[in-house]
């Protein structure tokens, strides 16, 4: 049976793709990260999450495959990706066609804010 974890920026499938279509496994994990391309991403940045998300799925690893655990991985990344845009690590995508703002108000520089950030 299929599994899955939806969180606004991340999703976690208990499926492998092939031929673009998300095909049942029970030994493979599937993340998709900002499906909506809310955020600006280099590769390092989405390295970051990856390897953030291996080591919760071997934390989780002596754990039952649940959807509450698919869920609480996922809240676990939604945190990782807050502290990157906190941290600078990544933007917000001012381009793109969803602006929510989901983790916040962007922060700009100015004049008037220059260096408090």
């Amino acid at each position: 049976m299929l599994l899955k974890s939806t969180t606004r920026h991340i999703r976690i499938y208990t499926a492998e793709i092939k031929n673009n279509e998300l095909l049942y496994s029970d030994k493979v994990l599937t993340l998709d990260v900002d499906p909506d391309n809310e955020f600006n991403w280099n590769e390092e940045a989405l390295n970051k999450v990856y390897r953030k998300f291996d080591t919760l799925v071997e934390s989780n690893s002596n754990q039952d495959l649940t959807e509450y655990n698919l869920r609480r991985i996922g809240s676990d990344l939604e945190h990782f990706i807050h502290s990157m845009l906190e941290s600078g690590t990544i933007s917000y995508n001012l381009q793109g066609k969803v602006l929510n703002y989901s983790m916040g108000l962007p922060k700009v520089e100015s004049p008037e804010t220059e260096g408090k950030y």
